[in-house]
């Protein structure tokens, strides 16, 4: 069968990754790619069009049989919609289902009607109104722009004027653009963070193995959020009754709000969730993979992805059991200098051929691209370093070990990924 896959980032070279291991699969389309990609996938660029018709009329011209869903942004817009109307498979979210990333203030409606655990919150459309109600909060707070804004809208505020300031950046500045327009307002909540994500196809949920991710630029989770710094699986912090936890009193009760208002959820489910001491509480919802946590989660999975793909798509998950490797996985990404801010493109990445990929130790690439010989940065995240191992120590050093092999000019990755888990291991 042909496979495309939409998107262009470390999340999307892992899919298409994992996608090419299938037997089943004889090729892969990734419009756009990178330099990694490039290396499995015809990347030949299409533009997007009007309701997404170059993907549709590449579908249609080259026979393709399956299309997987990497960004959220297409999800949100509609692509799952103007594929199905044009009677092409596409694995994701209907628009309809995507407003649960797409929109914070939908998505808590929806937890709270489903009596899903979560933090109190309340959304505004006036700058003004929200900081007036800032006199009433308890500090710390964290303001969420409603839109999608690349995980770099939510902050977490100490203080009432670091409060103010994020409210007028989203609202009144637009520095997040349309995103901005409409905030929530929510209570902070302490613990550790961890992801888990869950197939389902609307009726069964499948969840997947825990991840962590390290969303703030600075090490020991300083400075501004990012799309993420990197991420291990599994996650300690989710105990197995945790996770049973989530799935009883997240997943399930979520699809069933979200069917009860008529919007069937077909496809990846992504929950980021707050550890408490009163057990586990939804920060927000994704419509898709995580990244980085596709980058550590799938070179874990055994089970065949175009397998579970076509089970979402067919209603019969509940005939799929997922397998998983053992050894934990650690991703770190490595990012240009300036980033999530400005940051220069174009710089000249060394190393790479000097590093033997296999199962156990690969090269997710995010933002690079291909001049002549030489693979260059092209993006704030440029590569996302994963490695297994027996242990999760042995991973780390694994991991950073290939990082020290890797240089480009103005080069950044954080040093302590994955050292929550060793601390809470030796606990």
């Amino acid at each position: 069968m042909k496979v495309m896959v939409i998107g262009t980032g470390g999340r999307e070279h892992t899919l298409v990754w994992k996608i090419a291991q299938s037997s089943r699969v004889e090729k892969i389309y990734c419009p756009g790619g990178n330099a990694g990609i490039a290396r499995l996938a015809d990347v030949g660029k299409v533009e997007p069009g009007d309701q997404f018709s170059g993907y549709i009329e590449l579908a249609k011209k080259e026979g393709i049989d399956l299309t997987v869903v990497g960004p959220e942004a297409p999800l949100a817009e509609g692509i799952v919609d103007a594929f199905q109307d044009a009677g092409l498979r596409i694995f994701g979210p209907a628009k309809a289902a995507a407003r649960i990333e797409a929109s914070k203030n939908f998505a808590k409606e929806v937890m709270l009607s489903a009596r899903v655990p979560t933090a109190s919150a309340q959304g505004f459309s006036s700058s003004a109104d929200a900081i007036r109600h800032l006199d009433a909060g308890r500090f710390p707070l964290v303001i969420k722009a409603d839109g999608l804004a690349a995980g770099k809208g939510v902050t977490v505020a100490q203080t009432r004027d670091e409060a103010e300031n994020a409210i007028r950046s989203f609202m009144d500045s637009k520095e997040l653009g349309d995103a901005g327009n409409r905030i929530l307002i929510e209570d902070f909540l302490s613990g550790e963070e961890a992801s888990l994500l869950a197939f389902t196809d609307g009726e069964t949920i499948l969840p997947m193995d825990s991840a962590q991710d390290h969303k703030p630029i600075g090490d020991g989770d300083t400075g501004p959020n990012t799309g993420g710094m990197g991420a291990y699986s599994p996650a300690p912090v989710v105990t197995p009754g945790i996770y049973q936890k989530c799935l009883e009193e997240v997943f399930k009760p979520t699809i069933a709000e979200l069917k009860r208002r008529g919007i069937l959820y077909k496809g990846v489910l992504y929950a980021g969730l707050m550890i408490t001491d009163m057990g586990p509480r939804v920060l927000e919802f994704n419509c898709r993979f995580g990244d980085p946590e596709t980058q550590v989660m799938l070179p874990r999975l055994k089970t065949d992805l175009v397998d579970v793909i076509e089970a979402v798509l067919e209603d019969r998950l509940a005939d799929i059991a997922l397998e998983w490797r053992k050894e934990p996985a650690v991703c770190v990404v490595i990012a240009s200098e300036g980033y999530p801010g400005k940051y220069e493109k174009g710089k000249i990445i060394t190393g790479l051929d000097r590093i033997r990929e296999g199962a156990d130790q690969i090269i997710f690439h995010a933002g690079t691209r291909l001049e002549g010989e030489n693979i260059l940065t092209s993006g704030g995240r440029v590569l996302g370093v994963t490695a297994l191992a027996d242990t999760l120590p042995k991973a780390i050093e694994k991991a950073y070990g290939l990082v020290s092999r890797i240089t480009f000019d103005k080069m950044y990755y954080r040093k302590d990924i994955a050292q929550k888990a060793i601390k809470r291991i030796k606990k």
